[in-house]
């Protein structure tokens, strides 16, 4: 009889977590938290508006999966931490498009997942087969910039797809930059349905134009990319806001800075603002994720 009681009331709060969370959504409700796992730092949360950290749970993986290179994305209430697919989120649902098999071949395959139903859905592939892209979504579709399709070939074109009509278009010369085997995957991020990226090699941060499909250049960037090749830094959207999270060596240490920046018409002359400055926590970022809920 405890067992029952204790089944109901487990489902019972899934129901009612389930309802409040779409009365906020309904109401335009959105608390953020930042997802981060560093060199020096397990798994940890940040909450924006209060200032405060919060340390996470051990992650029950093996040892094979803990020392992998992942990727990491908010969907929903969920965390995901997987391989090196590249993916974007938009509410309750997440794609994953590309990467390797365990061949080394690059794929074009793309799949999505519903937070809502824990279940995966195959889509169709892309045009291109792409590894080391960046994936977003943006006026409700989504996208695969950059990327490299072999160890020599860099993509300069994007791909669009359209979850109606559920077909892809490609978009040449949306990424001029490429991308070498070297560098990161693009770090960009959507604010407002506005594209940003972050410039690995010039340290700056640019702006799509989406009619013109050209960047123009917005502002530097508070911190170095070109030192890394554009590695071990988070460059994420936070509501109406920019996020910059990279490493810092001090006197007494290694810390992270979380800066902060809103790109709003005429505010590029504004300054970066630190958030928090995490200590003992390593130079490199390796996964973040911004969880809007």
């Amino acid at each position: 009889m405890d067992q029952m009681i204790a089944s109901f009331q487990a489902f019972t709060m899934t129901l009612l977590k389930t309802a409040l969370l779409g009365l906020r959504r309904k109401y335009g409700i959105v608390e953020h938290w930042v997802y981060l796992a560093c060199s020096l730092m397990p798994w940890e949360a940040f909450d924006p508006s209060r200032k405060r950290w919060m340390r996470l749970p051990r992650m029950p993986c093996d040892e094979c999966f803990s020392c992998a290179d992942k990727e990491s994305l908010a969907v929903g209430t969920q965390l995901l931490v997987f391989g090196r697919e590249y993916t974007g989120s938009s509410g309750e649902i997440a794609i994953v498009a590309g990467g390797c098999d365990k061949n080394g071949q690059v794929l074009k395959s793309v799949e999505l997942y519903s937070s809502e139903t824990g279940h995966w859905e195959t889509l169709p592939d892309m045009n291109l087969p792409r590894r080391l892209s960046s994936g977003f979504f943006m006026d409700g579709k989504f996208y695969v910039i950059g990327g490299v399709s072999s160890q020599r070939d860099s993509l300069t074109c994007g791909e669009e797809y359209s979850l109606e009509t559920r077909t892809w278009r490609r978009i040449h010369d949306m990424y001029p930059g490429g991308t070498s085997a070297s560098q990161s995957p693009p770090l960009v991020a959507v604010v407002n349905n506005q594209l940003y990226a972050a410039d690995q090699s010039t340290n700056v941060v640019k702006k799509y134009d989406k009619q013109n499909n050209t960047w123009n250049i917005v502002k530097p960037l508070p911190v170095r990319a070109d030192s890394s090749n554009g590695w071990g830094l988070a460059f994420k959207a936070c509501g109406d806001r920019l996020l910059v999270i990279g490493g810092h060596r001090v006197p007494r240490g290694e810390v992270i800075l979380l800066h902060s920046w809103c790109p709003e018409d005429g505010n590029g002359g504004a300054d970066w603002e630190v958030l928090s400055v995490k200590e003992r926590a390593g130079v490199f970022v390796y996964n973040c994720a911004i969880m809007g809920c």
